[in-house]
């Protein structure tokens, strides 16, 4: 496919199409909707505590992205700690590639920053190196592996870690969009179970 691939907030009437892209690309430990939508029920408001994006090309899904927000802090992050954790990342496979994943991963971290993370976690299947290469690229490390995470396939996660400092945070996603646009990782992250 060739085009703009925008990015928009996820709302209620994407699910169907998020949906079906999930069981596509995780047969074994697709969310439901009923998951889908409890996380956009947080997703709006002065209160919310999500942040999901959609990747479209066109009117196709390219892939959609979330990330929660917990701690005391709340929106903007004004005092108290403020941890964010990725939910998903997922790419269609018609885009991955591309850099999408990327773009998606950078997304959240901005949403990170508005929240007043000051630290970052995610689970990406312990056998998905290719994630975790772009996950490291961002400024996640390893921190621990969670056995038998993904049911029921009975897969281990691993538990990594970003330092969400303001400042180094900027720094990172700016050098990692640049590597993007340079082609540079072309393909790592398009998934992250």
């Amino acid at each position: 496919m060739t085009g703009t691939i925008s990015l928009r907030e996820m709302r209620w009437w994407d699910l169907e199409a998020v949906v079906a892209l999930e069981r596509e690309l995780f047969p074994e430990d697709a969310w439901s909707a009923g998951m889908f939508w409890s996380e956009l029920a947080r997703a709006r408001g002065p209160r919310r505590t999500r942040h999901y994006v959609l990747a479209e090309h066109g009117d196709a899904l390219a892939g959609y992205a979330g990330l929660a927000a917990s701690g005391s802090g709340g929106q903007g992050g004004q005092g108290g700690h403020v941890t964010g954790d990725v939910q998903t990342i997922a790419v269609a496979p018609a885009e991955q590639g591309r850099g999408l994943g990327a773009r998606l991963l950078t997304e959240l971290l901005r949403a990170a920053t508005g929240f007043g993370c000051r630290e970052v976690f995610l689970e990406v299947r312990a056998d998905n190196e290719r994630a975790q290469r772009l996950y490291k690229r961002f400024g996640f490390e390893a921190v621990g592996i969670r056995r038998g995470y993904y049911q029921p396939g009975n897969h281990d996660a691993l538990t990594m870690r970003r330092d969400h400092a303001e400042e180094d945070a900027k720094k990172a996603v700016k050098e990692a969009v640049r590597e993007a646009a340079q082609g540079r990782g072309e393909g790592e992250g398009d998934a992250d179970r």
